[in-house]
C-alpha cells in the first residue's frame, strides 16, 4: 500500500514538472519571438488591415461611387455694401442634377442673390454657364440650369413619404465650401421638424421651415442643396440646415416636398407651384390638447388672425372646404404620418385634381379640387 502511494506520488510530481516545462517554453518563445518577430509584430502584423472590406462597407462604398456623380458643387459671388464699403461676396453649396441636359436642384438660400453661379463636377469640370431658373416661394428650394449638355448623371428620386425613424442615410456634398463630395453617414432622427433658419448668405433674412427630416448624419455649410441619401441610393431629402449651437443635428426638406416643382421644371424650364388656398394648423399633440381635438393627426383648416381661414374664391373653396375641416388625406395619404398638407400637395402641379378626405362636425367626407397656381418668382 505504502509502494502504492509512492508510485502516484512521483506521477503527480512528474506531472507538475512537466506542465511548468510546457508553460515555460511558451513564455521562453513569447519572449524570443518579441526580440525578432520576422516582420509580424505588432508593429508590422504582416498584413494590411485596411484592405478587409465588411459587406457593410462595400454595400456602403458602393452606394457612394454611385450617387456621387449627380452631386455637384456650387460656387457664387455677390456684392455687398456701397462705396468704399462695398465687397465681392463668395458663396458656396451643393446641388443635386435631375436631369442629363443640366437641370439642378439645390437650396434657395444658396444662390438667392448671387451675381455668379458656377457649378463643379465630381470630377473637376467646372462650368460657367450657369442660369438660375426660379426659386420655390414658400420653401428653400430652388433650381439652376447648366446650358449645352446633354450627358450628365441624374439622381434618382426617392420617396421621403414611407421614411422612417432609424433607418441609415448618408451625406455628399461640398463640405465647408473646401472639401467636394463629402460623405458622412447617419440615420433618420425625427420626422416633421419645424426649423426657423437664415435664408440668405448675410443672415440678414430668416423663414421659417416645416414637415423637415432631421438626421445625426454631419451637415456642414457647404452642404446646403446636397442630397440625403437612403440605403437604395435614393434622394431623398436636400439638405437645408443645421443647428449651429448643437451636435449632430440637421435638417432636409424631404424630396416629396419638391416633386410637383421639379416635373415642372424637367417639362417646361419653368417654375409651378401648386395652391390649395387654405391655412391651416398642422395637429401636433399640444395643438391637440390645446384645441381639444379628438382627431390626432392631420391639418386643422384654421386661421391665425380674424376672417377665413379658406381664400374666396380659391381652389378648397371652390370644393367647399370650410374653417373647422380637418384634413386628413390627399389622394389617400395621410396627412401627418406622410407628409405635412403642404409637402403632400407640392406633388403635384397646378391644374392637376386631387382628392382630399376630411372630418367635420365628426364625419369624414371626401372632395374632389382643381389646384391653383401659387405666384413664383422666376
Amino acid at each position: 500500500m505504502a509502494n502504492r502511494r509512492k508510485n502516484i506520488s512521483i506521477v503527480v510530481v512528474g506531472l507538475l514538472v512537466l506542465v511548468w516545462l510546457i508553460v515555460g517554453a511558451g513564455f521562453l518563445g513569447a519572449w524570443l519571438s518579441s526580440k525578432d518577430d520576422g516582420g509580424t509584430g505588432p508593429v508590422d502584423p504582416g498584413f494590411d488591415g485596411n484592405t478587409v472590406v465588411t459587406d457593410e462597407e462595400a454595400d456602403l462604398a458602393s452606394l457612394v461611387k454611385k450617387v456621387s456623380p449627380s452631386v455637384v458643387s456650387i460656387m457664387t459671388t455677390q456684392t455687398a455694401g456701397q462705396g468704399y464699403s462695398q465687397q465681392e461676396l463668395e458663396g458656396a453649396g451643393t446641388g443635386i442634377i435631375i436631369s442629363s441636359d443640366g437641370y439642378v436642384l439645390t437650396n434657395k438660400h444658396v444662390v438667392s442673390s448671387a451675381q455668379s453661379v458656377q457649378v463643379v463636377a465630381s470630377n473637376g469640370t467646372r462650368y460657367e454657364n450657369v442660369k438660375l431658373v426660379g426659386s420655390d416661394p414658400l420653401n428653400d428650394i430652388a433650381f439652376l440650369k447648366i446650358q449645352g449638355v446633354s450627358d450628365l448623371p441624374a439622381a434618382t428620386l426617392g420617396d421621403s413619404g414611407t421614411v422612417r425613424v432609424g433607418q441609415g442615410v448618408i451625406t455628399i456634398g461640398n463640405s465647408l465650401g473646401q472639401y467636394q463630395n463629402t460623405v458622412t453617414s447617419g440615420i433618420i432622427s425625427g420626422l416633421g421638424r419645424p426649423v426657423t433658419a437664415a435664408s440668405d448668405k448675410l443672415g440678414s433674412q430668416v423663414e421659417s421651415l416645416t414637415d423637415l427630416l432631421q438626421t445625426d448624419a454631419a451637415i456642414n455649410p457647404g452642404n446646403s442643396g446636397g442630397p440625403l441619401i437612403n440605403m437604395a441610393g435614393q434622394v431623398i431629402g436636400i439638405n437645408t440646415a443645421i443647428v449651429s449651437d448643437a451636435q449632430s443635428i440637421g435638417f432636409a426638406i424631404p424630396i416629396n416636398a419638391a416633386k410637383g416643382l421639379i416635373r415642372g421644371v424637367l417639362k417646361d424650364g419653368t417654375i409651378q407651384k401648386a395652391y390649395l388656398g387654405v391655412q391651416y394648423v398642422a395637429i401636433t399633440p399640444d395643438v391637440r390638447v390645446g384645441l381639444e381635438l379628438d382627431q390626432q393627426q392631420g391639418a386643422l383648416v384654421q386661421s391665425g388672425r380674424s376672417g377665413s381661414a379658406v381664400v374666396s374664391g380659391g381652389p378648397a373653396d371652390k370644393a367647399g372646404v370650410k374653417d373647422g375641416d380637418i384634413i386628413t388625406k390627399v389622394n389617400g395619404k395621410v396627412v401627418g404620418e406622410q407628409g405635412g398638407l403642404g409637402s403632400l400637395v407640392a406633388e403635384f402641379l397646378p391644374g392637376e385634381e386631387i382628392e382630399l378626405t376630411l372630418v367635420r362636425d365628426g364625419r369624414s367626407q371626401t372632395v374632389k379640387l382643381t389646384l391653383g397656381a401659387y405666384p413664383t418668382s422666376q
